[in-house]
């Protein structure tokens, strides 16, 4: 339930009516716009007699809400929610990023070379995979607690904030020892609920990919349990679904941009590299993401892909990256995005 609060409401009213409304059993997210203030309801609202909060005098309106997600709803949160990192830089709301790494940490030489590049290049996040989830058991799996230590030392390199998946709740200690600036939600755990209620009592940003056969809806009830928990810092990744196509690793759904920035205040990444799952496909599939109003995206760039333990044949080299990085600045101001 959604209650739209009258422009000449004051404090104490609204503290008064948030109280009144806890007695129902329910939670209250108050959201303060520039144009309009918000009361969002969560919980069992069957109890709450609209006619009742319509007839107040600070009440403007007052509406149901369908949708199983609540606080990442924009009904209940008008502004674009901007999240910014400890080095100042921000994501949504008009602020772009471009992320950009190796599928996986492979070696010091490997991770920090690549890191300088990816900066050189305009990058502004590191990527680098320490754990990783693959289909095959056989196949590398990442160095582990290793692998977070090289990107710390990657970032204390070049001052890169870094992001990487955590495969297991058991392991958010290491990320944060490791200093780990955004911790990434892969796809396959896009519904792991006990992993998600552990993050959600975390301080850090949150990189969310969409499952390979999921629903929006189902990708914003995902973030709903993060957010439940009280970490309201998180971002949604397209990284592309399986469908009947085969040309393509999966099929980038770029509509997901305009329909989540619709239904969501959340910030909206795409990943072309793990969508096309192909090296040649990536720019232009990142450059019509720019244009479709992505806030971010997250590129694999590998310095040798063909001895890359892990997605090669995805991962740009950093001169085509560099190239790639410079025509998407070039289409930015047209996009209604900066860089920050």
């Amino acid at each position: 339930m959604i209650i739209l609060l009258k422009k000449n409401a004051s404090q104490a009213q609204i503290a008064n009516l948030t109280d009144r409304l806890k007695e129902f059993g329910v939670q209250t997210n108050l959201s303060v716009g520039s144009a309009h203030t918000i009361i969002g309801l969560v919980g069992d609202t069957s109890r709450v007699d609209i006619d009742m909060l319509s007839a107040l005098e600070i009440v403007d309106s007052v509406q149901r809400v369908q949708d199983p997600f609540k606080k990442a709803n924009r009904r209940f949160h008008e502004e674009d929610t901007v999240i910014e990192l400890s080095n100042g830089i921000k994501i949504g709301g008009g602020n772009f990023q471009m992320i950009a790494g190796p599928c996986s940490v492979e070696s010091e030489r490997q991770i920090i070379e690549i890191a300088k590049a990816v900066k050189d290049a305009g990058a502004t996040i590191l990527r680098g995979g320490a754990f990783k989830p693959r289909t095959s058991p056989y196949a590398f799996q990442g160095l582990g607690a290793e692998g977070l230590r090289l990107l710390q030392l990657a970032k204390k390199e070049t001052g890169l904030p870094i992001i990487t998946e955590l495969m297991d709740a058991s392991h958010i200690h290491l990320f944060e020892d490791a200093d780990v600036d955004i911790i990434q939600v892969g796809a396959r755990n896009m519904q792991n609920f006990e992993l998600l209620k552990k993050l959600g009592k975390t301080n850090k940003p949150i990189l969310l990919k969409r499952g390979l056969a999921n629903t929006l809806s189902e990708l914003l009830t995902s973030a709903e349990y993060i957010m439940a928990g009280g970490n309201e810092k998180v971002m949604l990744c397209e990284r592309g679904i399986r469908t009947f196509e085969t040309r393509t690793r999966n099929t980038l759904d770029l509509s997901a941009i305009p329909v989540l920035h619709r239904l969501t205040h959340l910030p909206v990444v795409i990943d072309p590299s793990h969508a096309t799952g192909e090296a040649r496909l990536v720019p232009p599939m990142a450059l019509a993401a720019v244009a479709g109003g992505a806030d971010g995206l997250i590129i694999e760039v590998h310095n040798d892909p063909s001895r890359a333990l892990c997605d090669g044949a995805q991962s740009l080299t950093p001169e085509v990256f560099a190239k790639t990085a410079e025509r998407i600045r070039a289409i930015l101001p047209f996009a209604w995005r900066e860089r920050t």
